[in-house]
């Protein structure tokens, strides 16, 4: 009776939070998803936890005794890509972790560790902050390296994932995968890896971060108009003294051309079965998305338990959470009820 009620409470108060109604198949319409112009400045307060191998800051809202929501950002943006999701599901009566990868804000590796960027350390992290958080089960959420943290944790230990949002859906590779190579037009799409694989990117990555990253913004997102202020909130971020090394890592490990850590090794086998994942899932994907990405039926088959897909519409791009944080607050409410 109590779980009822707990359910009724919470479907209200969604209700209450979201005040919209975005279609729970197929198409979303961007005037309902899109952020709007007077989002939140920033996080009222962050906080720290030794999890792992890192000392992870991170920003949590809603109640200690809410279902617990962990959003993960990509690459190149921060935890602010879910500032005005954050107090939707916060008001849900969710309670919502954010933190900053390794390499992002004021996450530190806690000793001389190497600044390894391949997906399997990165889930680790995440399973790490969950156990610092004495959180057994959570939904997970994310988008680009998030989006790929997420699948791997639902997809190697569905037991800490109560459901998974996943924007561009199954992010999972493998080194061998990456040995194939891709029609030149694809090619052209992943330009600043190859760029990566040479000093002269690392070095030019170190000189000009801010101004890569906005680069990016702007080729993954075409049609959101961010402002200064949108962008230099964000790029902060980027002046982690690990931030260059693990990107520059992260890049160069999924070509072959830089070594992983034995301690993983085993979880990239698993990954290069390219595991399927059978939690309750929503894939999202907007229509003006530039950034590399699958299409939507070439990933359907790798979910293997209840699952959506939705597609939002309108110029939403790359950075989908903080573009559409209705659409994607209401993907992790919806999820949950899967």
């Amino acid at each position: 009776m109590s779980e009822l009620i707990d359910q009724r409470r919470r479907k209200l108060m969604a209700a209450a939070a979201l005040g919209l109604a975005v279609a729970p198949f197929g198409r979303a319409s961007v005037a309902q998803a899109q952020s709007p112009k007077a989002g939140r400045s920033s996080f009222a307060s962050k906080k720290r936890i030794r999890a792992g191998v890192l000392d992870v800051e991170y920003a949590e809202a809603g109640p200690a005794t809410g279902r617990p929501v962990l959003l993960l950002h990509g690459w190149p943006y921060d935890i602010h890509s879910y500032v005005d999701v954050v107090p939707i599901l916060a008001a849900a009566g969710y309670r919502v972790i954010v933190p900053y990868l390794r390499g992002y804000g004021g996450t530190r590796f806690v000793s001389t560790t190497p600044r390894n960027g391949q997906q399997a350390a990165l889930a680790v992290d995440a399973t790490a902050l969950l156990d610092a958080l004495k959180i057994d089960k959570a939904i997970i959420g994310g988008y680009d390296w998030g989006a790929r943290t997420a699948d791997i944790v639902a997809a190697l230990w569905p037991e800490r994932c109560k459901g998974l949002v996943s924007v561009s859906g199954y992010l999972i590779g493998s080194q061998e995968l990456n040995k194939a190579p891709l029609p030149p037009k694809a090619e052209l799409q992943w330009w600043y890896q190859y760029y990566f694989a040479t000093e002269r990117g690392q070095a030019g990555y170190a000189k000009y971060t801010h101004d890569f990253a906005r680069l990016i913004w702007e080729l993954a997102s075409p049609k959101w108009k961010f402002d200064d202020a949108t962008f230099n909130r964000s790029a902060t971020a980027f002046d982690n003294p690990d931030h260059v090394p693990v990107t520059i890592h992260n890049y160069r490990w999924r070509l072959g051309l830089a070594p992983g850590e034995a301690q993983y090794d085993a979880l990239e086998k698993k990954l290069a079965a390219l595991p399927s994942i059978g939690v309750p899932t929503i894939t999202m994907e907007g229509d003006a998305n530039g950034a590399p990405h699958p299409e939507p039926s070439a990933y359907a088959k790798r979910f293997t338990g209840k699952y959506e897909h939705r597609t939002l519409t309108g110029g939403i791009g790359h950075n989908l959470p903080q573009e559409a944080p209705q659409a994607f607050a209401k993907a992790v409410i919806d999820v949950d009820k899967l």
